[in-house]
């Protein structure tokens, strides 16, 4: 039996960044991970995805380069290329990763860790030369970081083989001629941009009535218009019913809002209805509550319903975001070691978590939505400013793009900004910063912004 202070399950964005902290205060550290480390955030998602946006990026300006005053004779695009510079990258950060988690408090060890009981977990090796077959661990302080896995459909026929998730997508070494994906979510949205400028055909079919529902509608239904203009064709308010093999591509069966039954053929299909948090079975021997679709329930200091156990990032269902992981992180080590001071200024920050959909143009968003304020009956003033009217987005020919700052209507109080446009996600950053504050639209008019720079339509919008 070996005796640790801490276990971790899991070396993704939560699990590494914990193990990284309680080094730090002199906890003894043993931290599980069965495969790469760096969680689905780096391995399949946020940073592959960020790669070939970039790639997206490019090959949009190669294309308007004429605007620029730059005459070319044309230029192909190579998948191949691309994976090969998303790979060199990947592996870049997971050798810093594994640097970190050589700390001389921290022991990494790549196998698969299962409850025992509350306070053991077995060690089962991924290969045979692993570890020792079998070892066990103990702490009195455990944090499962287990991260979430791709949600599928349930179908009326079998699909196996039939569909791409985003793993696979990030996989492919030959750009597909059509695309069709299911699901206008986040990743779904994400694709779209991407494939559609590498010069993929692509088609996008979702079951509610407006992509990214999660987003402000406005800043949504701009960012879907703007994308069909670049050849995205969108299926709204469809239920896909089956996805079939038809000679050499794959068919997608679904029914529209009228009770149509409608096709689209492509020669991939790519499933982004979102993902879930990925549970064990294991899980039981623990004694926490925790269900497929929901997660691990955690409480306010993500402690489990058995004291000790902690659950952050996806697997607690929260928020499914790679900085809330981190943050999730802090926030519990700090509780372990009883940084009380700490841990009300980490539940704070919890409370306001900026996001960003990084498409071309980006989308962000932090605090409510105007949406949220006309659910919940809160009296509100909605400000807006446009990239039109700035004059570094005209120098960059980034006109496209909207500001939108709700806020308290007396006490000016700023409850929530979402940005579309270029560099939304920076923009939306010193938004989340001023929330946190609890700045006023006032306050904003009085900070200096330097010009010109695409952050004078955040101050825009607060003098609008």
């Amino acid at each position: 039996m070996n005796t640790t202070d801490l276990i971790i399950i899991g070396a993704g964005p939560g699990g590494y960044r914990a193990a990284e902290l309680a080094a730090e205060k002199g906890l003894k550290v043993v931290i599980f991970e069965a495969a790469s480390v760096g969680g689905t955030c780096l391995n399949e998602g946020c940073i592959p995805t960020k790669c070939y946006a970039r790639n997206a990026e490019a090959v949009s300006l190669m294309r308007e380069a004429e605007t620029f005053g730059i005459s070319h004779d044309g230029f192909r695009f190579q998948l191949e290329k691309a994976k090969e510079r998303k790979d060199a990258v990947l592996q870049q950060l997971r050798t810093g990763i594994e640097t970190l988690l050589s700390h001389p408090n921290i022991t990494l060890v790549r196998a698969e860790a299962r409850f025992l009981d509350a306070r053991t977990v077995e060690a089962r090796p991924v290969c045979c030369d692993a570890i020792a077959a079998k070892e066990t661990y103990t702490a009195p302080h455990i944090i499962v970081a287990t991260g979430s896995v791709p949600k599928t459909l349930r179908l009326k026929e079998p699909a196996d083989g039939l569909f791409l998730d985003s793993r696979d997508l990030l996989q492919l070494d030959r750009l597909p001629a059509s695309l069709c994906i299911v699901g206008a979510g986040v990743i779904g949205m994400e694709f779209a941009s991407i494939f559609n400028a590498f010069g993929t055909k692509v088609t996008v079919v979702e079951f509610l009535k407006e992509c990214l529902p999660a987003l402000d509608s406005d800043i949504a239904k701009r960012l879907r218009k703007v994308l069909e203009k670049r050849g995205v064709e969108f299926n709204l308010q469809c239920a896909v019913t089956a996805i079939r093999q038809k000679d050499a591509a794959k068919e997608v069966c679904f029914t529209d809002k009228k009770g149509r039954e409608l096709t689209v053929e492509a020669e991939q299909v790519l499933m982004a209805v979102g993902r879930a948090p990925r549970v064990f079975d294991h899980f039981r021997h623990a004694g926490f509550d925790y269900d497929e679709r929901t997660g691990i329930h955690v409480d306010d200091h993500f402690q489990t319903t058995i004291p000790g156990i902690y659950a952050i990032g996806d697997v607690n269902g929260r928020q499914m975001l790679a900085h809330a992981a981190e943050a999730q992180a802090k926030a519990v080590v700090e509780h372990i070691v009883k940084q009380d001071g700490a841990v009300a200024n980490a539940h704070h920050q919890l409370s306001t978590v900026p996001a960003a959909i990084f498409t071309s143009p980006e989308a962000a968003c932090v605090g409510k939505s105007e949406d949220q304020l006309k659910l919940e009956i809160t009296a509100y003033e909605c400000r807006k400013a446009f990239y039109r009217a700035n004059g570094k987005a005209l120098a960059m020919n980034e006109t496209e793009g909207m500001v939108k700052l709700l806020s308290e209507p007396e006490a000016g109080r700023i409850l929530g900004c979402h940005v579309f446009g270029a560099h939304a996600a920076d923009l939306v950053q010193e938004a989340s910063v001023l929330i946190s504050m609890q700045a006023t639209v006032d306050q904003l008019q009085h900070i200096v912004h330097i010009h010109p720079t695409l952050s004078e339509i955040l101050l825009a919008a607060a003098e609008a």
